[in-house]
């Protein structure tokens, strides 16, 4: 079977109690929690990838998701620096 690759917008936010939830608000109940950014991320992938399996096993419609075709991609990112 040939693999397809989806783009789905994400959104992480730090949690006040520590860690990082990622949400994908195009696959409705699609979340996660991760200790760092890229946790969640990985963490959200994995839930995505789950909802979009489970969506096909039963026949359930996927969300259109456009995607820009600026070559540019331009968002805000707190990064840490140790000194």
């Amino acid at each position: 079977m040939d693999k397809q690759i989806y783009f789905f917008p994400i959104t992480v936010e730090s949690l006040e109690e520590g860690g990082f939830l990622a949400m994908c608000p195009s696959l409705q109940g699609c979340h996660a929690e991760g200790e760092t950014y890229g946790q969640a991320i990985e963490n959200i992938q994995d839930v995505i990838k789950l909802q979009i399996k489970a969506r096909k096993k039963y026949g359930d419609i996927l969300p259109n998701v456009s995607v820009p075709t600026k070559t540019e991609l331009s968002f805000s990112l707190p990064l840490p620096v140790f000194i």
